[in-house]
């Protein structure tokens, strides 16, 4: 069930990444947040729940709140007009775990830990968007949740389903090879003058 929860954050970041470069409105991205967090939270509840024993689950199950959190967060935000300095700390929380959990998971499962790595990279630049209203971040927080936040979760959650996770350092330094890639990517592009400027359509990331 993790791996369903990393195709529904996949999802997740797409569509706030696109809320950011004013592509989707809020009330649109409000709602799917707030299905998507309420999902991961009874999803990551079930985890917990049937793992009571096993640390790796509970582990597993941590992460999942963190991010379904932030999710009903931010669509709560959204859909009631609520701040986004709330949010923007939140996520300064979940970028600080996230090093942490990147750290515990270096020895058994180093591809892991680079996805964490990107997820604290890409978490601590919502932060500094919505808890210091940075708002000349805007768009590379926007394109850095389109590109990182799609390939760090998608293609690891479908290889997955499939038994196909990858493992050993060889695949954690391409992994991480291409995560680099596409923040450099994102801050190219994203330095590039908007044909049509406009105001970001949402007020908190995922």
């Amino acid at each position: 069930m993790s791996y369903i929860c990393l195709l529904l954050s996949g999802a997740a970041l797409l569509i706030n990444g696109l809320g950011l470069l004013g592509r989707v409105t809020s009330r649109d991205s409000g709602f799917f947040n707030l299905v998507i967090g309420t999902l991961q939270l009874v999803i990551a509840t079930l985890i917990a729940s049937a793992g009571a024993a096993d640390p790796a689950a509970i582990g597993s199950a941590s992460g999942i709140f963190l991010f379904g959190l932030t999710y009903l967060y931010v669509g709560l935000g959204s859909v009631a007009g609520l701040g986004a300095s709330g949010v923007g700390w939140f996520c300064g929380l979940v970028a600080v775990l996230a090093v942490v959990f990147a750290g515990t998971s270096l020895d058994d499962d180093p591809v892991s830990s680079v996805l964490w790595l990107a997820w604290a990279v890409l978490w601590g630049l919502f932060f500094l968007l919505l808890a210091f209203d940075a708002a000349h971040l805007t768009r590379i927080t926007g394109w850095s949740a389109i590109l990182v936040g799609t390939a760090s979760t998608v293609p690891p959650a479908v290889l997955g389903l499939n038994s196909a996770w990858p493992a050993g350092w060889t695949s954690a330094l391409g992994v991480a090879g291409i995560l680099a890639v596409l923040f450099v990517v994102a801050g190219a592009v994203s330095s590039r003058p908007a044909k049509a400027p406009a105001a970001p359509q949402v007020a908190v990331p995922a």
